[in-house]
């Protein structure tokens, strides 16, 4: 197998988008050479703990309503051709996700990454769910099977959350700037939503040198 590292929000459009792209391609690969593993960027590190009302968040980022509009335009519509629904309606809330790639890190041990990262995407972007909460990342572990009771007491803490800091800043020291950003052998970087005929020539490349 080949390690295929991806560097990924709950919250970015993008990376829900990337992930759906890259999924359509291993689809129609199922013999594909890739052992996924997520890890954690934050779009927004410094977002207070408990996260802010989204409108605001959004025209602060993009410097005013018609901006923000004009993005999430652009956004929806990749959205739309890659085949999925979202729901920014929805969303009233924009959260710190310190605590989702924490239980995206524990989902890890458990060999329960991806479930969780999918349940993450669709809470957030098609439930309009508030992924900061802990309530709501225990009931998303426990739709995984995983101990929502453990993950609850963990979050309550602060274990791992250094770790992840850490991971994040060591990724923007090597030079990473935005996700999805996708890492092929720990050699080939892939920047970005990727169409599934990219991923497919990538796969029948390696495929052909195994």
């Amino acid at each position: 197998m080949i390690k295929l590292d991806i560097l990924s929000d709950p919250i970015c459009p993008w990376c829900f988008i990337g992930k759906s792209l890259l999924d359509r391609a291993l689809q129609e690969r199922p013999d594909h050479p890739f052992s996924i593993e997520w890890h954690p960027f934050q779009l927004n590190p410094d977002m207070p703990a408990g996260g802010m009302d989204r409108r605001t968040y959004l025209e602060t980022k993009f410097g005013g309503k018609e901006q923000a509009v004009e993005v999430y335009a652009r956004i929806a519509e990749a959205a739309e051709a890659a085949g999925l629904e979202i729901d920014f309606g929805a969303i009233q809330r924009t959260p710190n996700t310190l605590d989702a790639h924490r239980l995206i890190h524990w989902a890890g041990i458990e060999a329960k990454q991806t479930p969780v990262v999918d349940a993450l995407f669709a809470a957030y972007f098609q439930q309009g769910r508030d992924i900061g909460d802990h309530d709501t990342l225990a009931d998303i572990a426990d739709s995984v099977g995983m101990d929502a009771a453990a993950v609850h007491r963990l979050l309550a803490g602060t274990a791992d959350a250094e770790d992840i800091r850490a991971r994040d800043a060591n990724a923007r020291e090597k030079g990473v700037t935005g996700v999805p950003t996708f890492i092929i052998a720990n050699q080939h970087v892939v920047p970005g939503a990727q169409q599934p005929d990219l991923w497919l020539k990538l796969v029948d490349e390696i495929n052909g040198q195994m």
